[in-house]
């Protein structure tokens, strides 16, 4: 029935099996939940304020078990599912996106990844560490000339013996101005010749893990004030001779792109499952003002225009919910179909919480219209959602093509 402390989806002995790894999941969100609303959502304002969250935080995280939740027990980990894991990245969510985004990029771009593609000595070597918090970890993908197109990445790295140099820059990396370890994408063939039919030449990706701090890496501020997140620690990576050693390199040279797929898969459940955490935030929010809030003689939610507001923003969230979990067992399950799955979770989630905090803010009126308000923040947070681990258009993108397939 277990195998690394998780709960497998056979059971092994029928309904016991099935029993248990509900119980397991139940008591996992109900962790989250007491977590997010007890420690989390009284502070989420103050933190969202300051532009900074805690690094006791993180180390709750850690205690608690979160930083390691999909991580087998041989490494640290809690050996929790992903569909289990998804309660967390919910209740979080609903609570704080900025404390959502950093374990969506901590545990999802970064541990699993390194889970999923390092060997047995880099696994021993980074993951207890990452899944207490002693170390942080960041995502170093995303270029100002390589977003959405990540073969347009131009950062470099060229082997020299047993190391390798890598020079360019990235941009808008979660958790790089803190971090202790930094998944770095880069080109390795940046002299290939065009192809025949004189199209640029196909970017050979390798990933590498650097340790920090090293010489020639340096975070810097972006320059400009993100409309949501604002506790996450966004920063804009200038990499010049910095020298990674060959045992630090992340799966085959020129699979790089292959890791990079691979890891969103594993943040974009993690963006899908938050987006269903704030859906969920904003109708509670709604649903009390429209309890509470009284005009014409009766409460605003006896008329049947805001109860249809609420029923759709209902409907849209366990829509949602049914769906991020649907993509989370095909996750586990290996399903050839995850990730389209995983895409249309990220793109549905993502627009109806989206909606969902568009009708929270009117209901609201000049109470969530104003700055400091839990519905505010969820509206202004969501936007990043939708941008986040590929835009929606993006995603729209994959879909289709994965259900036309290619031409001939």
């Amino acid at each position: 029935m277990a195998r690394d402390g998780q709960i497998t989806r056979d059971g092994g002995d029928g309904h016991h099996g099935a029993d248990a790894r509900a119980a397991l999941m139940g008591s996992v969100r109900e962790r989250a939940r007491h977590f997010a609303q007890h420690e989390v959502a009284p502070h989420a304002g103050a933190w969202d304020r300051a532009e900074e969250l805690p690094r006791a935080i993180v180390t709750r995280m850690g205690e608690l078990g979160f930083l390691a939740g999909p991580l087998p027990t041989t490494h640290g980990g809690s050996g929790w599912d992903n569909e289990t894991f998804l309660g967390v990245y919910e209740e979080i969510g609903r609570a704080c996106s900025s404390t959502r985004g950093f374990l969506a990029v901590h545990t999802g771009l970064v541990s699993q990844c390194l889970e999923d593609h390092g060997t047995d000595a880099q696994k021993a070597r980074w993951l207890p560490s990452l899944a207490t918090g002693e170390r942080i970890g960041c995502y170093g993908l995303t270029e100002e000339g390589a977003g959405s197109d990540v073969a347009a990445i131009a950062t470099t790295a060229r082997r020299d013996g047993d190391t390798w140099v890598v020079d360019g820059s990235k941009t808008w990396i979660t958790n790089a101005g803190v971090a202790d370890l930094a998944l770095v994408f880069a080109r390795t063939n940046p002299d290939a010749t065009p192809r025949d039919d004189g199209r640029p030449a196909r970017a050979e990706l390798t990933a590498f893990v650097v340790e920090l701090p090293s010489p020639g890496f340096t975070a810097e501020p972006l320059g400009v004030e993100p409309l949501g997140h604002r506790a996450s620690d966004h920063a804009k990576l200038r990499l010049e001779g910095l020298r990674v050693p060959d045992d630090q390199r992340l799966g085959e040279v020129g699979q790089g792109f292959k890791i990079a797929m691979s890891a969103l898969d594993h943040g974009r459940l993690g963006v899908a499952a938050g987006a269903v955490g704030i859906g969920r935030a904003c109708l509670d929010e709604a649903v009390a003002h429209a309890r509470e809030r009284r005009q014409f003689g009766k409460r605003i939610g006896d008329f049947q225009m805001v109860q249809a507001d609420l029923a759709d923003m209902y409907a849209e969230v366990e829509a949602a919910a049914a769906l991020v979990a649907r993509a989370a067992r095909a996750a586990d399950t290996g399903a050839p179909d995850v990730t389209r799955l995983t895409s249309a979770a990220k793109l549905f989630a993502t627009e109806a919480a989206q909606r969902a905090a568009d009708k929270a803010v009117l209901l609201l009126g000049n109470r969530g219209y104003g700055s400091g308000h839990t519905v505010e923040r969820h509206y202004r947070d969501i936007q990043g959602l939708r941008i986040y681990e590929g835009t929606n258009h993006i995603h729209r993108l994959i879909i289709g093509r994965s259900l036309v397939g290619k031409d001939g």
